[in-house]
């Protein structure tokens, strides 16, 4: 939490040594933070299961219901915070004129180069003030954060054996070596792409949805308020998630999550956005949440159903690839137009779901070949013994 507070105040001096320095900070507090996030929650719901006598997977959805409500909230107040100090004198001029060059034709660079004009605040020291307000207030949140876990998180030595957890802990070279030692393992190869679906969604929602639809037909101070029905939504429905998965099922939960990010593409590719089609922003925000909400729970909550044995390396490899979607889709904005990375995404999400199905078809017919004491046999060997 502590390499966050690095990247926020760094905006009190934004130069490009400082930002991508304190970026790359973030991306490896980002990595550790999760792992741990996921290893204490799975720990601790296996233990609340045998306590109240529920299947495990459910309570694991559960309580990764809840934190992932709390996390995607972060986006409801962070953009709400974003857009009131941004909307501060705001003049945006010639938006319907702007909206001829908006939607799935237009190229993301042309797009982020819309957006940045449209912020045309009042006088000339007016953005660095604001900009100034808004990095503060995100600091302090940063450096509160680390604070309120110390003091009111358990440590996992109330509810373990610390000693034989610490027996069983690994180094971080020894982490590193497992992480990409799992990568043998069937199942985690087949988990790739719809872990990397999880990244790539937000991303295209962040980078692209953004910039050539609310920012060039709205304008960029618009931006907040529909991200907020975003982390709404997106909260709200990880709350819910584990009733969900009780009364449908993981594969209807998937497929349901499959179909929706589907159609919302399909709406990104016929849709051509005007000024006055406001409330079709916000609602289309909020079916979006939905999707993030059901990729964000339930990837996480199938890593600890599938490898209870292995969390460690598990947790890592699937923020790994997580990571990995949410940057491909970042980095490929500048490179390459909407309708290019819509295609890139409708590939991921095939494989995505076919790679899940693919793990649920093999379970029921008996799981994977294991040794005799019990592990799994590694892909190298299977496709060495077929040869």
């Amino acid at each position: 939490m502590i390499c966050f507070c690095t990247f926020f105040a760094a905006q009190f001096y934004p130069r490009i040594y400082t930002l991508v320095a304190t970026s790359v900070l973030m991306g490896l507090g980002t990595g550790s933070l999760w792992s741990a996030i996921c290893t204490y929650i799975t720990k601790i719901s296996s233990i609340y299961a045998e306590l109240v006598g529920e299947k495990t997977d459910i309570i694991v959805s559960k309580f990764f219901g809840i934190v992932f409500m709390f996390f995607q909230s972060s986006k409801l107040w962070g953009s709400l915070i974003s857009s009131l100090v941004l909307s501060v004198e705001v003049k945006d001029a010639n938006v319907t004129e702007k909206a001829l060059h908006c939607g799935y034709n237009s190229c993301n660079a042309e797009s982020v180069g819309h957006s940045n004009s449209s912020y045309s605040g009042g006088s000339e020291g007016s953005v660095p003030s604001n900009l100034y307000i808004l990095a503060t207030i995100f600091l302090i949140a940063s450096l509160l954060a680390p604070v309120i876990i110390v003091i009111f998180v358990d440590p996992l030595s109330r509810f373990i054996n610390i000693d034989e957890s610490r027996s069983r802990s690994k180094s971080s070279l020894q982490l590193l070596a497992a992480t990409f030692n799992h990568l043998r393992h069937p199942y985690q190869l087949l988990l790739i792409p719809i872990s990397a679906v999880v990244g790539f969604n937000t991303g295209i929602l962040m980078a692209d949805y953004t910039a050539a639809y609310i920012s060039c037909v709205l304008g960029v101070h618009m931006v907040g308020y529909i991200i907020v029905c975003f982390g709404a939504s997106s909260a709200v429905c990880a709350l819910g998630m584990s009733l969900l998965v009780k009364v449908l099922g993981l594969v209807t939960v998937f497929t349901l999550g499959f179909l929706i990010n589907l159609g919302l593409i399909l709406v990104m590719i016929f849709w051509v956005p005007q000024p006055d089609d406001m409330i079709w922003f916000f609602i289309i925000g909020g079916i979006w949440g939905l999707s993030d909400a059901i990729w964000q729970t339930q990837v996480t909550v199938l890593y600890a159903v599938v490898f209870p044995k292995q969390m460690d390396e598990a947790f890592t490899n699937s923020v790994l690839w997580m990571c990995f979607g949410y940057s491909a889709s970042y980095a490929s904005s500048s490179v390459l137009c909407l309708n290019s990375k819509v295609i890139i995404f409708i590939i991921l999400l095939v494989l995505g779901i076919l790679g899940y199905y693919a793990i649920e078809t093999i379970e029921k017919m008996g799981g994977l070949k294991k040794t005799a004491d019990g592990n799994v046999i590694p892909l190298d060997r299977l496709i060495a013994r077929a040869f």
